[in-house]
């Protein structure tokens, strides 16, 4: 008989539940409720919260996560607790929206429909679930698939449908180097057919509803995944805000979907589409945005006078998220209206997208 222990939230007042040997985050997420989480790992501190009451023994995490110092003043990593009596904490960042939305994380069996290239190194997927799954635009899940070779892989990835399509997701996947996943996509180790396994939802990066101000939304790579289903999703609830859609590219063969873009752009007037382009100096062709997307963005940002209004949701590699936050602040944003989805591309981690 496995013991459990009960786990209360301050200052929300929220219980809930942890099994033996189970971390207090995945606990959490089991039973539908979304406490902020970035890696799930122990590398990012995006859960850290303050141990009130009760005992916990630490799974191995990065001291750049939680240092020594924030260890001993009772700071903890909820993604890396194991409970061992029952457990007040006090979370350090929360957000009364979140939590509202929770939806409880399931695992559910499904199969790989069809595999699309995009471009030379970006690659599109779609699973047919064999049961559908709730989510909301801009969150991800943890795919699990079985190799031809028998290796068993485990990635996250985010959704680029709408929540409305519950039982046939898609998905855009960068191909790198070292990627395991998408390497074995281009080398036929994961073919259309095979089987999977997928654990979610999970993120908190999701479309905010009836906020007022114009969405900016941010994308480079498969940052195009998450961004393409809060756009889609916004233009499917009818609410309407002035949308502008940055994607920074190295060069035009790292464009994809424009006529899709195009014709989006079409039906909908307060629909802005910036590509910017970093390596595009001997495209004489090249009628759009040179540089990076994060200059870009501050140079409409301050040509809207926009302050801080509106919510921004970006995703994408590490380079051009930290490289994109100081922009935002001092644009005026408040870290409450800003979304961020970091994209890890280590062959090793889990939440590599």
């Amino acid at each position: 008989m496995s013991e459990t222990h009960t786990v209360r939230l301050s200052p929300v007042g929220v219980e809930f539940d942890v099994e033996n040997g189970e971390t207090v985050l995945n606990a959490a997420f089991r039973q539908g409720i979304a406490l902020p989480h970035g890696c799930k790992e122990g590398q990012c501190s995006a859960c850290k919260s303050v141990l009130l009451e009760g005992e916990v023994d630490m799974l191995k995490y990065s001291t750049f996560a939680l240092n020594d110092m924030e260890k001993e003043s009772g700071h903890v990593l909820l993604c890396r607790c194991i409970a061992y009596s029952d457990l007040e904490v006090e979370l350090l960042n929360y957000d009364e929206e979140i939590l509202a939305k929770a939806i409880a994380v399931k695992t559910y069996k499904g199969r790989i429909a069809r595999i699309e290239q995009l471009t030379h190194d970006i690659r599109g997927i779609e699973i047919e679930l064999g049961s559908p799954m709730k989510f909301w635009a801009g969150q991800y899940v943890d795919i699990t698939v079985t190799t031809q070779k028998g290796e068993t892989i485990t990635r996250s990835f985010s959704m680029a449908n709408t929540p409305d399509q519950t039982q046939k997701l898609s998905f855009i996947i960068k191909k790198y180097p070292e990627g395991k996943f998408s390497g074995e996509l281009d080398s036929g180790g994961i073919r259309a057919g095979a089987e999977v396994t997928v654990v979610g939802p999970y993120g908190t990066c999701f479309r905010r509803d009836e906020r007022q101000g114009p969405l900016i939304l941010v994308g480079a790579g498969s940052g195009m995944s998450p961004i393409w289903s809060i756009l889609n999703d916004h233009l499917k609830s009818g609410e309407k805000r002035p949308v502008y859609f940055f994607y920074g590219a190295r060069t035009r063969s790292d464009l994809f979907y424009l006529d899709r873009i195009a014709e989006l752009v079409g039906n909908h007037s307060d629909v802005t589409f910036i590509p910017v382009l970093s390596h595009a100096n001997d495209d004489a062709e090249w009628q759009g945005e040179r540089g990076f997307v994060h200059q870009s963005v501050d140079a409409k940002l301050k040509q809207l006078a926009v302050d801080g209004q509106g919510d921004v949701h970006a995703c994408g590699p590490p380079p051009m998220i930290d490289a994109l936050q100081p922009v935002l602040f001092m644009n005026g944003f408040e870290t409450e209206r800003i979304f961020f989805d970091k994209f890890t591309t280590s062959a090793g981690a889990t939440s590599a997208h």
